[in-house]
């Protein structure tokens, strides 16, 4: 019989769940809310230059609780990827985004029949991130200021491509002045 048990139990542990076996409470909107933007928010202030008055302050993680603070917002964000292709979550609860007033903004609607057209696309989207997030994670680990600023170069640069595929695709860029030719005169 315990053969039998452990044959059962690893057929189990091998054979992926069905999306029956999941269910979601939060929406898309809210992981990104509640999980994503927080712990990126951590992660990127963990790591920083400011310029002040007395000339440029550096931050970084420096104690063992301040390296490990940050490396639960890195685990946080990797699992929240994994999070956001759960089968059967919603884009969001309500019938608009937060920030549905912005011109350019996607609606619910549209958001979902991007993910739905191509879920390959949107999974590969959410493992950039993920794969940004445990870089993150690693420098960490390794105590690396300057290797966790750079995988939160990664981060930012994984989110704003998604927002630019399902959130805000027909928002308007900024215009920058065109640069100064190097014989014009100031």
């Amino acid at each position: 019989m315990p053969a039998l048990l452990s044959a059962c139990n690893q057929a189990a542990q091998s054979a992926p769940p069905s999306a029956a076996a999941f269910h979601p409470d939060a929406s898309i909107q809210e992981v990104m809310a509640h999980i994503v933007d927080p712990a990126a928010d951590a992660i990127w202030a963990s790591v920083k230059s400011e310029t002040t008055a007395q000339g440029l302050k550096e931050y970084q993680p420096n104690t063992e609780s301040e390296w490990l603070e940050v490396r639960h917002h890195t685990i946080s964000l990797a699992e929240a990827a994994n999070l956001l292709l759960v089968p059967g979550r919603p884009v969001s609860h309500t019938k608009q985004l937060e920030d549905a007033h912005v011109p350019g903004i996607l609606t619910v609607e549209q958001v979902r029949s991007k993910i739905d057209q191509d879920p390959a696309k949107f999974a590969a989207a959410a493992r950039e991130l993920q794969l940004a997030a445990q870089e993150a994670t690693a420098a960490v680990d390794g105590k690396n200021a300057a290797r966790l600023m750079a995988a939160g170069e990664k981060i930012d640069a994984a989110c704003e491509r998604c927002h630019r595929t399902y959130w805000y695709p027909n928002t308007e860029q900024p215009k920058w002045p065109a640069p100064l030719k190097p014989d014009a005169k100031p």
